[in-house]
């Protein structure tokens, strides 16, 4: 009976519960101060908005990842994951004692390059900690602890302010952050840099990535109703130039801080090209969903946002279930039957929608769509860790959060031209329901598109299931 309960979780140790406790910090602050928004502009930004106090966490954190996860392979997770903790702690201080709009947002760029730190070290510490189908397991763990605290971190965010003010929702951060660097001072084994990482950093390369990212992360975190303006044109082929100058320096530096050779082999090109259709997918998607619910069918907001906890809570409810697949089934086969029940979802949806479709209609599509994203999530993790070498897992991991959060700006961007190309012809709530329309239908295309990919390029010929055994496995 032990035998079979291990299987069906992973032993709970101090770094699982680090990784799961730091990582929901991180996620709570994505969005928790987005609900004090109103009270920031009106006590520290004389009225003005204060949405630049998002954005900047945002885009600090985005540019980031990258060189912090090269730069947790070359000096060890210890080190680097105890300052991210503590930059995050301090920033979140100097947030509390903010006096005006420009304190704050300095504080919120520091924050977001500790929460950078932070995120890209969760997977390879797990990665240090678990082999096998316990560290599949516990990769399911962390992303469903992921999801949950981004799920709950709005009514958090709500409580915290009607009681205390919007001071609290980064007062909270001290404790919690405290706790968590002397929780990692305790459990996390002092780490050597793999021995053929030494020598001098891709400083030169790491500063390109992070103005190149920067930049086309701003770009995408305009408001929508900002007009686009000549300096936009500008700062975007800006950020091309930049980020060609990088890739083309990775190819010349003996330690760079993106190995282009990595996607040279499909299946790590799979697993990348997974995690981008799945931000484009979910944060694209769900913005235009919210707008049918809201304008489309009159909803409040308190009532669309609960009609969409459906695919949040499906995707905790499945996000093990992704990681007990592998034990029984390739790596492909799992991802792609996670993309096939997405595509499904968004099909149906695609077909109810209309001005006068009841709520409830709505409920088997979107527990779909987020059974597949929870289904998928994991293995993904697990396949890019297992076609890499251990050395290398931070700038993995690095690659994936950068991944991520440009798919969620591209998804956003990309379907709302789709959205405002189609909700053109008619007027009112049908203009909602045919724009929506159009976005749930491409979005099911490209979730179609993402099984055959991820059958292609992750086949079992190319890795076997994860966890069997870096000495069986086939890289090509």
């Amino acid at each position: 009976m032990a035998a079979q309960k291990s299987r069906r979780l992973p032993p709970l140790s101090g770094v699982l519960v680090l990784v799961m406790a730091s990582t929901g910090l991180v996620v709570v602050d994505l969005t928790i101060v987005a609900i004090g928004l109103p009270l920031i502009s009106a006590d520290v930004a004389d009225g003005d908005s204060a949405e630049s106090v998002v954005v900047t966490y945002m885009v600090a954190m985005g540019a980031l990842t990258q060189a912090a996860g090269s730069l947790s392979d070359r000096w060890g997770r210890r080190s680097l994951f105890l300052a991210g903790i503590a930059v995050f702690t301090l920033a979140s201080l100097a947030a509390t004692l903010a006096q005006d709009l420009w304190w704050l947002n300095a504080a919120r760029v520091v924050q977001g390059c500790g929460a950078a730190v932070i995120m890209v070290n969760g997977i390879p510490l797990i990665s240090d900690r678990y082999t096998g189908e316990e560290r599949n397991l516990a990769i399911g763990a962390w992303g469903s602890f992921a999801t949950a605290a981004g799920l709950l971190a709005p009514t958090l965010g709500g409580v915290l302010i009607d009681a205390f003010g919007w001071r609290a929702v980064f007062a909270i951060n001290l404790p919690l952050g405290a706790a968590a660097w002397v929780l990692a001072a305790r459990v996390l084994p002092p780490t050597a840099p793999a021995p053929s990482l030494t020598g001098r950093p891709d400083w030169p390369g790491s500063l390109l990535l992070m103005l190149g990212l920067g930049t086309a992360t701003l770009l995408m975190l305009r408001p929508d109703d900002t007009p686009w303006a000549g300096q936009d044109t500008v700062a975007l082929l800006t950020a091309c130039l930049v980020l060609a100058a990088f890739l083309a320096l990775q190819l010349r530096v003996p330690r760079p801080t993106l190995e282009l050779r990595m996607f040279t082999r499909p299946a790590f090109c799979g697993a990348m090209l997974a995690v981008l259709l799945s931000r484009v997918l979910t944060i694209g998607g769900s913005v235009y969903l919210v707008l049918y619910l809201s304008d489309g069918l009159g909803l409040s907001p308190t009532s669309a946002g609960l009609l969409m906890t459906p695919i949040f809570l499906a995707q905790i409810a499945t996000g093990m279930v992704g990681s007990k697949l592998l034990s029984h089934w390739a790596p492909g086969l799992v991802i792609g039957s996670g993309y096939l029940l997405k595509g499904v979802g968004f099909t149906a949806l695609a077909l109810l929608i209309t001005p006068s479709t009841p709520w409830w209609a709505l409920l088997g599509p979107l527990l779909a769509w987020g059974a597949g994203g929870g289904i998928a999530g994991a293995p993904v993790m697990a396949v890019a860790v297992e076609v890499t070498e251990p050395e290398r897992v931070g700038m993995v991991a690095g690659t994936v959060s950068t991944l991520a959060s440009l798919g969620a700006g591209v998804g956003t961007a990309a379907l709302g031209a789709i959205f405002t190309l189609h909700d053109g012809a008619s007027t009112g709530s049908q203009a909602v329901a045919d724009g929506t329309r159009a976005v749930l239908t491409v979005s099911a295309v490209l979730a179609f598109i993402a099984v055959l990919t991820t059958l292609v390029l992750i086949h079992p010929r190319r890795v076997n299931r994860p966890g069997f055994g870096r000495d069986l496995r086939l890289w090509w």
